[in-house]
């Protein structure tokens, strides 16, 4: 859902409005992967000059290239029809035009790691379909031909994720007006681990990634007819040990106790399904991962690069006001009280 900014009652840096785009911004990025995710690699998409009909065109790069420059063209060709809105100005403008902007690298690592990651599926369930029609070795594997279909996706996909990762910007902002003197001597030193610290919070990171691993779950669950979670048989029967002080243990039955008690102080044995798991259209912990060890990371990036262009153009007067404002101002200019001497 596009928030509207030009008909709310709401102030457009509030935490809380910022958050509920990041979080709507979730459910678009998960159903994305899921899209994706039923088509093959098709590494042909991402490799420059792979396509002789774009190089007989005279263009150079790769089929999805080609995809985003044709949509843009596309969208810059007609002439308005209604008159342009006057947007408020939110965000800091940067006197000299520092543009901020991380698109390339999130192109490269989409393209390089989280298709091949999304698609594994995918991929060998089109491999296993080409071995049973005879097509083995290099030409079993990667391309089902579906080009236009895939890469449709990819560019939602990629906008999407633009959009969450660039909105670190209006974070930083919201962040700056609401302590300016937390964050003006680091900006001045160019102290950019200092200034990661100010707006990282961890336990938000936790629940963003918990929130996650759900949604994928909820989202990604294969539904059949009848309305109930498919679910594939097992091959092995298990039961899991679950235990506070080491990460969950899956251990074959024989290997386990047969009385279902604790297996110590630390440890409790937990019954699964010894017949059939539900089936996922797409990896949950892929989905959590691409958040925790990109998406978030690249989006801190941003949102520390903004802070460091934030006092651009200001006067020295500026600066020193901003100095003054902010919770952390009010700490530090508080008078001191005059400390008492003992005497004997």
């Amino acid at each position: 859902m596009q928030q509207n900014f030009m008909n709310t009652r709401e102030d457009p840096l509030s935490l809380d409005r910022i958050r509920n785009v990041l979080i709507r911004l979730e459910d678009t990025i998960i159903f994305g992967i899921i899209e994706r995710a039923q088509f093959a690699l098709n590494p042909r998409i991402y490799q420059r000059g792979a396509f002789k009909e774009l190089t007989d065109m005279g263009f150079t790069g790769s089929w999805l290239e080609w995809f985003l420059q044709e949509i843009e063209t596309f969208h810059g060709l007609p002439p308005p029809l209604l008159p342009a809105l006057n947007f408020p100005k939110i965000l800091y403008q940067h006197p000299n035009c520092v543009d901020i902007n991380v698109n390339a690298s999130i192109l490269s690592f989409y393209a390089r790691t989280v298709v091949p990651r999304i698609t594994h599926r995918a991929t060998l369930e089109l491999a296993a379909r080409n071995r049973a029609k005879g097509i083995i070795g290099d030409d079993e594997y990667e391309d089902d031909g579906n080009y236009g279909s895939a890469t449709t996706i990819d560019v939602e996909l990629l906008q999407a994720i633009s959009k969450r990762v660039h909105y670190g910007k209006f974070v930083s902002e919201s962040k700056f007006q609401s302590d300016p003197a937390a964050f003006v001597p680091h900006i001045l030193r160019k102290d950019r681990n200092s200034l990661g610290d100010l707006i990282t919070k961890p336990a938000v990171e936790r629940a963003v990634l918990n929130r996650l691993g759900k949604k994928a779950s909820h989202y990604g669950a294969d539904i059949g007819l009848d309305g109930e979670i498919k679910k594939s048989p097992k091959t092995v029967p298990r039961r899991r040990i679950s235990t506070s002080r080491s990460p969950q243990v899956d251990t074959q039955a024989r290997d386990l106790p047969k009385v279902d008690s604790p297996v110590s102080t630390a440890g409790t044995l937990v019954d699964e399904d010894p017949e059939e798991h539900p089936e996922w259209k797409i990896d949950v912990e892929e989905v959590k991962n691409l958040y925790e060890k990109w998406i978030i990371p690249l989006t801190k990036e941003v949102e520390v690069e903004y802070l460091i262009h934030r006092l651009d153009g200001l006067t020295e007067e500026q600066i020193d006001d901003l100095r003054h404002q902010g919770p952390s101002a009010q700490a530090t200019d508080a008078p001191l009280r005059t400390p008492i001497i003992l005497t004997t």
